[in-house]
């Protein structure tokens, strides 16, 4: 499309997805130093920007975008900020008007999210995001096997809160009205996310938009509150419980499980034809992108010192 750059999915088979874009260019661009091109992918998705969301995928064969992701919007901030300040600590930030077209898209995605954007997505009076719709798939666990949605998670999942607290507080150091938003959600989030009984994070509050309804699966998007993100939602003790219940349920040596054994619908093995792989997608199959957020969940738990980073590398990243 045009002269701009951006990131493949999965080579030969998907071109760019809009989430999977947003996270990797943390890794691939970001943090090997590679500004310039971080810049040209991110400036080429701003201007995709529509009603306050980014595309999810740009079909192959150049039908219209698909906008049914609530998080890739939230990453490609996560990614303007950590693109902005990284190249500020090189000493070579980026131009004025790079900054100003990306955070402009930025304002307009926070804006459009808090009055209300497709699928339902809307920032509530408690300051959280919810999201959904009846068979819309919007999170990262999009599977699903023709009109039946695997893992719906509609009403206020638990990473996309992560993502809109670190969201707001990314755009309000230059837009400070953010600010106080982004107190009021992360007050909320400690309220109504602490599953006193497993010690760990609900999956999705007010599930269905139900106020006070909670989904208890044990999932690992929960991590996100502690590490992955710039801003730590979570910390002290329930911090540690939520690391536990991740380590001991969901950690493998290859990546995090994307549903706890034990929990109803747990598949532990992907294969078999299309509808049975899109069935255990995400109800058992381990994700290794997940390691990352994990392993600095557990520095920041336990210390990121020389010799627990040194463990860290030992116990969850050569194995």
């Amino acid at each position: 499309r045009g002269n701009g750059q951006s990131i493949i999915a999965g080579y030969p088979w998907f071109a760019d997805w809009g989430r999977d874009t947003f996270i990797a260019i943390r890794g691939l661009c970001i943090a090997r130093g590679n500004f310039d091109k971080a810049t040209s992918i991110l400036l080429q998705w701003a201007d995709s920007v529509s009603y306050g969301m980014l595309p999810n995928r740009f079909p192959d064969a150049g039908d219209e975008p698909e906008f049914n992701s609530v998080d890739a919007s939230l990453w490609f901030i996560i990614a303007v900020h950590d693109l902005c300040e990284a190249a500020a600590r090189s000493g070579h930030p980026i131009t004025d008007p790079d900054s100003a077209r990306l955070w402009n898209a930025a304002s307009e995605i926070v804006s459009r999210y808090s009055s209300g954007a497709r699928h339902g997505i809307r920032m509530d009076t408690d300051g959280l995001l919810a999201c959904g719709e009846p068979g819309v798939q919007l999170t990262w666990m999009d599977a699903r096997v023709g009109d039946r949605v695997i893992t719906p998670r509609t009403g206020k999942p638990v990473e996309v809160q992560a993502l809109w607290v670190n969201a707001l507080t990314a755009l309000s150091a230059r837009e400070p009205c953010w600010s106080a938003v982004a107190d009021r959600a992360t007050a909320s989030f400690r309220e109504r996310f602490w599953n006193q009984a497993r010690g760990c994070l609900f999956d999705v509050v007010d599930v269905d938009h139900e106020h006070g309804s909670a989904d208890a699966t044990v999932r690992p998007n929960q991590i996100l509150a502690i590490g992955g993100l710039p801003i730590q939602l979570l910390t002290g003790p329930r911090a540690e419980s939520v690391l536990k219940v991740v380590e001991q349920e969901l950690l493998t040596p290859a990546g995090l499980r994307s549903l706890a054994p034990g929990e109803p619908g747990y598949t532990p093995r992907y294969r078999g034809g299309p509808a049975e792989r899109d069935s255990a997608y995400h109800q058992g199959t381990v994700w290794p992108w997940l390691i990352g957020p994990f392993v600095e969940a557990w520095l920041r738990v336990h210390g990121s010192t020389r010799t627990i980073r040194q463990e860290a590398n030992a116990r969850f990243i050569q194995p």
